[in-house]
């Protein structure tokens, strides 16, 4: 079974057959819209656990032609929608988890060569015929076997940014991987032999100087999400469903996981911390399981110009207004507070509203976590302020 070309769909299908599943397979006929235009370039990015791993997972099952998904699809939305048919299991699918393959090597610069052996040789043994050559790069053995076989490619690459993230002061690496990514993904040759490209991450693509690496593609973030606003985690109207499935109370579930407002002023919700809740029956911070809740406090006492007060700000309700221009999309390049607290609304820490550009806490799971680190900091502005602002200590207490 190849692990990069034409996976089958028995990754999706162990999603799907969870005890709790959300449909979101209509995602695929908005993507479907874009397959061989000029849109077919798309960067997705979410926080942690809001799904990013199964998307990929159910758009590689749907185009991949190395299964038959007809069945698995059946019973999901996508299967009533007019493009359904036309572009199911018809396409050579490339699906790179970057953070799998971090994991298989040393150091990260060693992620790229990794990557190019592997789809490779998986390439050289579906067309042995056209890949005589050993020693050339990806790109290329894409362009030959498109050239020659009329196949042509979708490439999915979850946790794109991982090295970014993971490998934050390695920026060697981060060059070598990006130069990776453009020859792979920009230009004349890619433009012909792919069909779609589709990377999801938790940051947007890391800009160079002023400008995306990747500026051919079109970008949907935490701070602009677009048309894939209701992909990107629950909706009222799923919380709504779920709790009336379980017996669970819709108030108190959106006290504590709603509060993210997406484009048109959508509200949506944590899946991860929802499906949590509605299996154990309780109501808490489900984000300590992440292994991101140092990042808080790490950021937050860089302090640039104020940032722990505009914290203290915001847990006391108020939200804050933000300019997220600046910021590089990684995690070491930081000029100032609003570049910090644009990496939080990446992280899924902070909520964003778009018209108002302002930044604000959106709900008591990520209340508690920002309580958590400001007292394990032991900060004195944070015991003023709740001496006027029951609302910060709330958490706490319940």
């Amino acid at each position: 079974m190849a692990l990069y070309l034409n996976p089958t769909n028995s990754n999706f299908t162990e999603d799907s057959n969870r005890s709790i599943y959300v449909d979101k397979t209509e995602l695929i006929a908005v993507l479907n819209r874009k397959i061989g235009t000029g849109d077919k370039f798309i960067c997705n990015s979410r926080p942690r656990r809001f799904g990013k791993s199964m998307t990929a997972n159910m758009l590689t099952a749907y185009y991949s032609r190395g299964c038959d998904s007809a069945q698995l699809f059946s019973k999901y939305k996508i299967a009533g929608d007019e493009s359904f048919h036309k572009h199911l299991n018809q396409y050579d699918v490339i699906h790179i988890d970057a953070q799998w393959c971090r994991c298989n090597v040393q150091s990260a610069k060693d992620v790229v060569p990794y990557i190019q052996k592997h789809v490779f040789r998986e390439l050289v043994d579906e067309y042995p015929d056209i890949l005589t050559e050993h020693n050339i790069p990806l790109s290329e053995a894409l362009a030959l076997v498109n050239e020659q076989s009329g196949h042509r490619f979708v490439i999915i690459i979850d946790e794109w940014d991982c090295i970014i993230r993971d490998d934050m002061e390695d920026t060697a690496a981060h060059d070598i991987y990006i130069k990776f990514l453009r020859s792979l993904l920009k230009g004349n040759l890619p433009s012909s032999y792919l069909c779609l490209a589709y990377l999801t991450g938790i940051l947007p693509i890391k800009k160079v100087k002023t400008q995306s690496a990747l500026n051919n593609f079109d970008e949907f973030t935490m701070l602009d999400t677009g048309e894939f606003a209701p992909f990107v985690g629950f909706t009222q109207q799923e919380v709504m469903e779920l709790c009336q499935q379980y017996n669970r109370n819709f108030g108190e579930m959106k006290r504590w996981y709603d509060g993210y407002l997406l484009e048109g002023n959508l509200p949506v919700y944590n899946p991860r911390a929802v499906v949590s809740s509605i299996k154990s029956g309780k109501l808490k911070s489900y984000w300590s399981q992440t292994g991101s809740y140092e990042v808080i406090a790490q950021l937050i006492n860089m302090n640039f110009d104020g940032l722990k007060s505009a914290v203290i700000h915001m847990l006391s309700g108020e939200p804050l207004r933000i300019n997220t221009k600046s910021y590089q999309n990684d995690m070491i390049s930081f000029r100032n507070k609003d570049d910090v607290l644009t990496l939080l609304i990446h992280l899924g820490y902070l909520a964003y509203e778009e018209e108002t550009s302002k930044a604000f806490i959106p709900n008591e799971e990520i209340r508690s976590e920002f309580i958590d680190a400001v007292e394990d900091n032991h900060w004195t502005e944070l015991m003023e302020l709740q001496k006027e602002c029951p609302l910060v200590s709330r958490v706490k207490m319940e």
